[in-house]
């Protein structure tokens, strides 16, 4: 068997973001749009949701056949559990569009992560290798630390 001395292996790294007026004004900017589509969505669930219902009735001799109304009712309650989670969407986007107004400038918060590549060593620690991030002002990195 032949021993490997390196190789390269692929991370996550936390990417940290410096609160500032443009990044303030651009995560609210993004979360408002987040909002609107998803209204949006409700809407079209709706609007949707009352056409199949009204095809269904429409296509048959008898709308008040039992088998009619349980066509209705399934969908009536696939919508539904459609609504719910589109209303829990935009209850996380409200609460989350409230979280960004009361931050602080000079803050910093975690914006998400990104992958990279390392190439590990023989007696590298690997721990240290994997704990890696990223501080970001208005899209500039202005430092790249071991945590």
């Amino acid at each position: 068997m032949t021993e490997v001395k390196a190789l390269s292996i692929k991370r996550s790294i936390t990417v940290r973001a410096v609160v500032t007026p443009s990044w303030k004004q651009e995560a609210e900017k993004e979360l408002s749009n987040a909002i609107s589509t998803t209204d949006q969505q409700l809407a079209q669930l709706e609007q949707e949701g009352q056409q199949v219902v009204a095809e269904i009735r429409n296509q048959s001799a008898n709308p008040l056949d039992p088998r009619v109304q349980d066509q209705v009712s399934q969908v009536q309650q696939q919508v539904a559990a459609k609504r719910s989670e589109l209303e829990e969407q935009k209850r996380n986007l409200l609460q989350q569009q409230a979280q960004v107004r009361e931050l602080e400038m000079e803050q910093i918060v975690e914006q998400g992560q990104i992958e990279s590549f390392c190439d590990l060593n023989v007696g590298d620690n690997l721990v240290k290798k994997m704990q890696v991030s990223v501080l970001v002002r208005d899209g500039v990195v202005e430092s790249i630390d071991r945590e």
